[in-house]
């Protein structure tokens, strides 16, 4: 599948978050909540190079992936690119849906349905509406899901690393299955 493009301009309009739930969606009674699993490689390729960005929990107690409330006047990654924008300050491609869950609110008890994205981050803001309640950290795969206090997106960024490294298998397969290298293209 291709990453779609979207256009983040008409997505953020100011560094002041939504608040409120009147737009919010419900699908048979659970909440609808939208996120993202922002992402970029440092060295290289490879779960190595892999890098994933957590932030801090409002209410202190760990760290997650962005997500919130999906609401009624914005589109599944409209949403996800909003929330990931207003709580952890980065932009960039947003690639197709890792999956959906449902799961139970530990502090409210309501059953909730989350839908995750990966974003492939091209750029991380100095300002964002949620700075001075989160903080933002990049770490690897291995110490994210060690610190994240969500099952559920601890599955989806286990989706997101087998995708990734699909992916990179896939180029590896097509480079080596090249009939002449650029070396040999050369001596012709």
């Amino acid at each position: 599948m291709a990453a779609a493009v979207v256009s983040q301009e008409n997505v953020v309009a100011s560094l002041v978050s939504r608040t409120g739930r009147h737009l919010q969606r419900y699908n048979k009674g659970r909440r609808q909540v939208v996120g993202c699993i922002p992402y970029r490689y440092t060295k290289g390729k490879g779960e190595d190079g892999l890098q994933v960005l957590v932030i801090s929990s409002q209410k202190g107690k760990g760290m997650l992936f962005p997500k919130g409330g999906w609401e009624s006047d914005e589109t599944i990654k409209q949403g996800a690119l909003r929330e990931t924008y207003e709580e952890a300050g980065v932009k960039g491609v947003l690639e197709p849906q890792l999956g959906e869950w449902t799961f139970q609110s530990r502090t409210h008890g309501t059953d909730y349905e989350g839908y995750m994205f990966p974003l492939r981050v091209k750029e991380e803001l100095d300002f964002w509406p949620e700075k001075t309640n989160r903080l933002r950290k990049w770490m690897s795969v291995t110490e994210a899901r060690e610190c994240c206090q969500h099952w559920w997106m601890k599955e989806a960024l286990d989706v997101l690393v087998d995708r990734l490294a699909g992916q990179q298998q896939l180029d590896e397969d097509e480079v080596g299955s090249c009939p002449l290298s650029y070396k040999a293209k050369s001596n012709l």
